[in-house]
């Protein structure tokens, strides 16, 4: 592993991948939280002095549109250099993408819960996951908000209309 001045490495013209804003906005979050923990794969082109992106094109990305990041590490990209031919770089790239996975709902649903369980509370869990609150409250459902929130004391906010309206008829309290 080497850091390189990003003004020395280049995309590919080939990686199929492609991330949508809320994750880009999560790497940023995680590289300001936790450093580049993955070096970007390249290849080195001697004839343009220059690496070209294999893997890490988004964690590349970030430095070039985050000063702050850049900032962080002195302007130069962490690399590891391969040495393939175009097609087994394609192939690189594909690989490493694939290699990442998916994460599953209820995995992501029981991380949560075990995320409450230390403390934590659901607007810090979604910040730091680089979740909306809609997706927060979707995956507390998963596992069961009774569990979540089950050391909660809640009031009656709101009564169903037929409840109210038998109240009203019968000059009798709301329940």
């Amino acid at each position: 592993m080497q850091w390189v001045p990003i003004e020395k490495v280049h995309p590919n013209d080939y990686n199929p991948n492609r991330v949508a804003g809320p994750e880009l906005g999560l790497l940023a979050h995680s590289i300001r939280c936790d450093g580049y923990t993955q070096p970007i794969v390249t290849i080195y082109d001697s004839d343009a002095d220059r690496y070209v992106i294999v893997d890490g094109f988004h964690r590349y990305w970030v430095m070039k549109h985050c000063p702050d990041i850049a900032e962080s590490t002195g302007g130069c990209l962490p690399v590891v250099v391969l040495r393939k031919a175009m097609s087994e770089r394609m192939a690189s790239t594909v690989r490493h993408n694939r290699a990442r996975g998916v994460h599953h709902v209820n995995g992501m649903a029981e991380l949560v819960a075990r995320m409450r369980a230390e403390g934590m509370d659901g607007a810090d869990i979604a910040t730091e996951l680089g979740m909306t609150a809609e997706e927060y409250v979707r995956l507390t459902h998963v596992t069961g908000l009774a569990r979540l929130y089950g050391d909660h004391t809640y009031n009656r906010a709101w009564l169903p209309a037929y409840r109210k309206r038998r109240a009203e008829r019968d000059g009798t309290p709301a329940t």
